[in-house]
């Protein structure tokens, strides 16, 4: 489940979910920025430890091309590593990136050597013989075929890929239906079904699929949610309209895991 905060990291957890996707989309969305790298990956770095502090669940990092060539990519995993990060998402296009959502805008692809010794790199330089890297191919997203698809999965796996995401912005679940009727179980197979949403999930079961990203709702969720709060307290010029409608201060308190400081305080403080 998507995540792009302490807070949204600690309430995914609590919600049962096995892993967080620390989703590029939603951590540059939080920070006010476009999905284009214009926030670096420093800032991005920074969130995601906050992220791992607050959570006790692995977390994948959307790290989007690896924020620039091998070297970037290598020294970024060392640096995830460092901060309790289980692995990172790494696709196949140039920097700075274009989010796959968006309609009538290029995306060019990576040159398959190129990123497969970036992956490879990766492989190379990461201490934490568990730590993940998953490679994601655009080739649907870019236009390609499924031949095209399935020469960059099988590349990257080779170059070491512990996973390939197969990334595809249709409404229907051909694309991924398709790819792994001829992929033969070579290798684990990570979707994001944001746009073919209907897809049953044990459908995907069926497919084999490995893992299932749920990629920006708690972002989405949260933007309509503020919306609505704005307008209405802008409206009305009072709070009594909303305040059954929000997360009591103290489930606020709770999230911070205020209690542990209480608890704390008693043994380090001194008693005056």
């Amino acid at each position: 489940m998507e995540a792009h905060s302490g807070l949204s990291a600690r309430i995914t957890q609590e919600a049962g979910f096995s892993g967080i996707w620390a989703s590029g989309l939603s951590i540059s969305a939080q920070l006010g920025v476009r999905d284009s790298n214009e926030a670096s990956w420093t800032q991005v770095l920074e969130v995601v430890e906050f992220m791992a502090d607050a959570s006790d669940i692995p977390i994948l990092l959307d790290a989007d091309t690896g924020y620039g060539n091998f070297n970037n990519a290598r020294r970024l995993v060392r640096k995830l590593e460092e901060r309790g990060v289980a692995g990172c998402c790494i696709e196949d296009k140039c920097f700075p990136k274009t989010n796959s959502l968006l309609d009538g805008r290029q995306q060019p692809l990576a040159d398959i050597e190129e990123f497969s010794l970036k992956i490879k790199a990766c492989k190379d330089h990461q201490r934490d013989p568990d730590f993940c890297i998953v490679a994601r191919v655009e080739a649907f997203i870019a236009g390609w075929g499924l031949e095209e698809a399935l020469k960059r999965a099988e590349a990257y796996r080779n170059a070491g890929a512990d996973a390939v995401l197969i990334h595809s912005k249709k409404t229907d679940s051909s694309d991924i239906e398709e790819f792994m009727s001829h992929w033969e179980n070579k290798g684990p197979v990570v979707i994001v079904p944001t746009k073919y949403y209907s897809t049953p999930t044990a459908k995907f079961r069926e497919l084999g699929i490995s893992t299932v990203i749920w990629a920006n709702h708690n972002l989405r969720a949260s933007i309509i949610a503020m919306q609505n709060v704005c307008q209405e307290i802008k409206l009305n010029e009072t709070l009594n309209t909303i305040e059954n409608k929000i997360a009591p201060v103290k489930e606020v308190f709770r999230l911070q895991q205020d209690q542990e400081l209480k608890e704390a305080e008693k043994s380090y403080l001194p008693k005056i």
